[in-house]
């Protein structure tokens, strides 16, 4: 009579689990999943950050563990891992994806370095004279390809394909140039001695590449030892993992048992998008108001933030793309009207991960400096989003017409 009952109970919660289940499936299987989760997460960090809580929260993140800081390690080494996902993908694109030809890369290569500049010079503009804060140009010359891919992704069929792939394209030629800009103007204090063992496992991983190693494991013990080399050599520690993916060999690009890149590709999408993403984002984003005024977002480094990514980005993402399309040496995408390319070009202004980690490196000894980045970076991706929502939304329901 009771196992009767027990199968009765569980019957009844059965198509509930499966629901939720399925709910779960669709969600993660979405294009938008990391972005939302990212959100929710940057949401989390503003809210512990402010709350009773937030004495713990700022400790915990400077507990030290095998010699490094809890956010030590979240920013250098699980960074080293989303860094190696960027290098992949950067690959892929450019031998056999969106950006494996010229003109292919035409228009989101254009975008993409308006898109870096414009906003960098906006900040400079603003925090001219001011060698402190100068340093920290690059901040806003970034774009967050999954926040930006998340918010695009909710207008669903609004927004044609081809935006979305130009979106793509263009968020990873900029972080090929945010790669390049670490690598040159955020390195000091340089090992030679670590910095020469660092180029000999880069050798060793090209020999792995140039002899057909096809196995991943000594690609990813030689990763390893690179990566604590770099963190050694003065030379931020992430770009170990840009190095070891480029050093991938591709192999067979349509069947992805035969190709090691895209393996490891599909390995690690997850965990960067559902784990590595989030804890950064978790750990970066909580910033303290009760120190800030409203003064304090007219100071040169919240403002040049926030209107490097809300204006600068715009105006350089558009306006390049625009110049490359009238001289001929691009098209707009496939269906894709010139509201729509603006509202691209406006969601290019969220810069949240690649802006707050450049904010880290371009003010490491002030935590001020480096919360004063943390709220500008919000304000621009926060502003840059709803706009190029409105804009998407406006563009759908009207004929998009020239412009300019």
């Amino acid at each position: 009579m009771n196992q009767d009952v027990s199968r009765q109970k569980n019957a009844q919660k059965s198509p509930a689990r499966s629901s939720a289940l399925a709910f779960l499936s669709r969600f993660f299987a979405a294009e938008s999943a990391g972005g939302l989760i990212l959100m929710a997460s940057a949401f989390a960090a503003l809210v512990v950050a402010n709350s009773p809580l937030s004495a713990d929260y700022f400790s915990t993140l400077h507990v030290k563990f095998l010699g490094l800081s809890v956010e030590h390690w979240i920013n250098d080494g699980l960074m080293a891992v989303f860094f190696m996902l960027v290098g992949l993908e950067i690959k892929r694109e450019m031998l056999v994806g969106q950006l494996s030809s010229w003109s292919q890369r035409a228009l989101p290569g254009f975008a993409a370095l308006g898109g870096m500049l414009v906003p960098a010079l906006i900040y400079l503009a603003i925090n001219w004279g001011n060698a402190v804060t100068l340093g920290g140009w690059a901040i806003p010359a970034a774009t967050d390809i999954a926040f930006a891919l998340g918010v695009l992704s909710l207008l669903g069929k609004r927004v044609p394909v081809s935006t979305k792939i130009f979106l793509s394209a263009l968020a990873i030629l900029d972080d090929l140039g945010a790669v390049v800009i670490i690598a040159l103007f955020y390195t000091s204090g340089l090992s030679v001695t670590m910095l020469l063992a660092s180029l000999a496992v880069t050798a060793l991983l090209v020999v792995f590449n140039r002899c057909g190693v096809k196995r991943l494991l000594p690609y990813l013990l030689a990763g390893g030892l690179l990566w604590f080399f770099m963190l050694q050599s003065g030379i931020h520690a992430t770009l170990a993992g840009v190095i070891l993916a480029l050093c991938i060999p591709l192999g067979d690009p349509d069947n992805e048992s035969r190709s090691p890149l895209l393996r490891l590709e599909g390995r690690l999408h997850p965990w960067v998008a559902f784990a590595i993403v989030p804890i950064f984002g978790f750990a970066n984003a909580g910033v303290s108001l009760a120190g800030i005024s409203p003064d304090n977002l007219v100071d040169p480094v919240p403002l040049g933030v926030a209107l490097g990514l809300l204006l600068g980005k715009q105006i350089g993402v558009f306006g390049l793309a625009a110049l490359a399309i009238r001289s001929g040496l691009a098209k707009l995408p496939t269906g894709c009207g010139w509201l729509q390319l603006y509202g691209t070009a406006l969601l290019c202004g969220i810069g949240f991960t690649m802006s707050l980690f450049i904010g880290t490196l371009a003010f490491p000894g002030s935590q001020h400096l480096v919360d004063e980045v943390k709220v500008g970076v919000l304000i621009g991706s926060v502003l840059s989003a709803i706009l190029g929502v409105v804009v998407m939304i406006y563009a759908k329901r009207r004929a998009s017409k020239p412009f300019i």
